[in-house]
């Protein structure tokens, strides 16, 4: 769903995110219809990076509490 928010408004995306300051540069961007392309790439690349930053400290706490074993 988020990806669908990341195509259509990119700074919508990116401040649901918790990213209010690229949110607002990505407007900006986004002014200019060439801009709008690499804003929403821009979104996605964000939204991928706090997922894997996610996946990453849940598989972390998941290995310091011992209920995976390396």
């Amino acid at each position: 769903m988020i990806y669908a928010v990341a195509i259509l408004l990119p700074w919508l995306a990116l401040i649901l995110r918790g990213k209010v300051f690229q949110g607002i540069l990505c407007v900006i961007l986004q002014i200019t219809v060439i801009g709008w392309i690499p804003a929403t790439i821009w979104a996605i690349v964000v939204i991928n990076n706090d997922n894997q930053d996610r996946r990453h400290r849940e598989m972390l706490a998941a290995v310091k509490s011992g209920s995976i074993r390396p």
